[in-house]
């Protein structure tokens, strides 16, 4: 067996606020990647292009090879930069090899657990007057679960006014759907420490399926303090990049539930090694991903071949997605749609997605420089976004 040859590797800036990488290979298959540090794109771009020498001419049997060489070839290694370009080229080797071998990657993985996977999507909490209305659409659309931030900016420590705003915004979605929803509330690192604990209090009557990043990653030590202060399941992990960032948590067991973004963390070939371990201390998974179809669908290759695996995140519809939608720049979108709740198991070979490459093309004409907001106080000091 001869396996292709990688000869070419492209990237397209794309809206929203998106990356693609596109690798080309010597017998006319191409895979698709997503590295992308949202507000980064072009660091990342420069990123990618550096490593491309130690990539090309490489064998697509060679994924593990690679992705050692990728993360020990430098001295300085780890962080968001590195393992988000690495991330997307990892998907891409994985979609090729998958194509070439006529299989779904879940079947180069060890094969499916589950036939299906449960969805939620994103809908706003920083703005109240939309949560129903946007929470509503979501169930249209076939989700049977949701997140919504926690705050808008908040202060160190803030006042009993805000607090209480964080509450109304989940009691008006139990009110509205009782337990048929499951709300989780990502706190979105904008939370310090010192207001943690009161604002789960007022959260607790409602039963979250989970809360997310409750406090910074660089702060992770702080877990210990809130994890064993609700019975509210604890998740965290969308900005730590690798097994060596996740093993402190994981050996702690301070979390209940780790939340590694493929585009992010390293790609299928690393996420997969951290959703092993998180395993090893019963934590569940549930993949970060409020980003395009590719990364979307690396997700779903890992969540059907992982145990712990329990929910998966989807952007569809999330008010980044100005103009684009998460489905734009896919063929086959029907592959993705949520039924019940659920996407079900995906079969085409590769990552299980085909990409619609006029439209992308048409996407990288007009190109993106998305960055996030810089919030203030209202004393006009910084606050986190």
């Amino acid at each position: 067996m001869t396996f292709p040859k990688i000869e070419k590797i492209e990237l397209f800036k794309v809206p929203p606020r998106w990356l693609f990488l596109k690798v080309s290979t010597n017998q006319g298959i191409t895979g698709w990647g997503e590295p992308i540090i949202e507000g980064k794109t072009s660091t990342i771009e420069a990123c990618v292009n550096e490593l491309s020498p130690l990539i090309l001419g490489r064998t697509i049997n060679q994924i593990e090879d690679i992705w050692q060489t990728l993360y020990r070839g430098g001295f300085y290694r780890g962080g968001p930069i590195l393992m988000s370009a690495l991330s997307g080229i990892d998907q891409a080797l994985w979609d090729i090899k998958g194509k070439f071998l006529g299989v779904p990657v879940h079947e180069l993985l060890g094969g499916a657990v589950r036939n299906k996977m449960k969805m939620y999507c994103w809908i706003g909490g920083d703005h109240p007057e939309v949560i129903i209305e946007q929470a509503r659409q979501k169930v249209e659309q076939g989700y049977t679960a949701v997140k919504l931030n926690a705050t808008g900016a908040f202060e160190w420590i803030d006042s009993n006014r805000k607090v209480h705003e964080v509450a109304e915004n989940i009691r008006m979605l139990r009110e509205e759907f009782g337990n048929t929803l499951d709300i989780s509330v990502d706190f979105h690192g904008r939370v310090h420490k010192g207001m943690v604990k009161k604002l789960i209090d007022v959260l607790a009557p409602y039963e979250p399926l989970f809360i997310e990043e409750p406090i910074l990653s660089e702060n992770n030590e702080a877990l210990r303090h809130i994890y064993n202060y609700s019975s509210i399941p604890i998740a965290t992990g969308e900005r730590m990049y690798s097994r060596w960032d996740f093993k402190q948590v994981l050996h702690e067991s301070t979390v209940d539930i780790i939340q590694p973004d493929l585009s992010h963390a390293g790609g299928i070939s690393e996420v997969k090694r951290i959703a092993a371990m998180a395993e090893a201390y019963d934590i569940a998974l549930a993949p970060h991903c409020p980003l395009g179809p590719i990364a979307l669908a690396s997700c779903l290759q890992v969540d059907f071949t992982t145990i712990n695996a329990f929910i998966q995140e989807s952007s569809l519809g999330i008010h980044y997605n100005k103009g684009y939608d998460l489905l734009d720049y896919v063929e086959n979108p029907e592959d993705l749609q949520v039924q019940g709740g659920y996407i079900p198991l995906l079969q085409k070979p590769g990552l299980g997605i085909e990409i619609n490459e006029k439209k992308l093309e048409e996407g990288a004409k007009i190109g993106h420089d998305w960055s996030n907001p810089i919030w203030r106080n209202q004393d006009g000091s910084f606050a986190e976004w």
